[in-house]
């Protein structure tokens, strides 16, 4: 009965976690992107997502990813056998990580508030993709252990990485046309 409860638990660790972490660098995308608003408008929102982004990280983020990991353990000392098996240590050495892209995040976080952060939001959209791929795989071999599919499965994962990465492009592509068309827009406005 205990590696239920252990499991359960796992599992709502693990989706709490990793909607935080797709939602935290959204706001850093937001964040970062609110320089390019005017005055007022740029000091309201970057307060703002300092605030939202701060309480995501440490309220429900982290929370999540502790949850997750203690009742991992948990399950693990219910099951020690499969430490022994290779998608297992694949699939915590994935986990592994995911945590290191967590607390990457975390120093994101600290560097965003206090002015000392470089990254564009393009680059921030490729970062945002990392826990989707990190997730699909994690997923995959907790499902199918040791008869996952490994020719498929590539071939899908790298399928699924150069649908983001188009993607990504094309969005980015979509917003230079759209801040294009309204600067023509507006000096239009301004010779009428």
């Amino acid at each position: 009965m205990p590696y239920f409860w252990f499991k359960s638990f796992h599992i709502i660790g693990v989706v709490v976690w990793f909607a935080g972490l797709f939602y935290l660098v959204r706001l850093f995308i937001y964040h970062t992107e609110a320089n390019e608003q005017p005055e007022p408008a740029r000091t309201i929102l970057q307060n703002q997502y300092k605030i939202m982004e701060t309480r995501l990280y440490h309220i429900i983020t982290t929370p999540g990813m502790l949850v997750a990991v203690a009742m991992a353990v948990c399950l693990l000392t219910t099951e020690p056998e499969v430490l022994k098996d290779f998608w297992m240590q694949t699939k915590l050495s994935l986990v592994a990580v995911l945590l290191g892209y967590h607390y990457y995040c975390g120093r994101l976080l600290k560097q965003l508030h206090t002015g000392k952060f470089t990254w564009s939001g393009q680059q921030l959209r490729v970062l945002n993709e990392a826990p989707t791929v990190l997730l699909l795989i994690i997923v995959l071999l907790a499902v199918f252990k040791n008869s996952l599919p490994l020719d498929i499965t590539t071939a899908g994962i790298l399928g699924a990485i150069v649908a983001m990465a188009a993607a990504i492009q094309l969005y980015a592509k979509k917003r230079r046309q759209d801040k294009e068309r309204l600067s023509i827009e507006t000096l239009g406005e301004k010779v009428a």
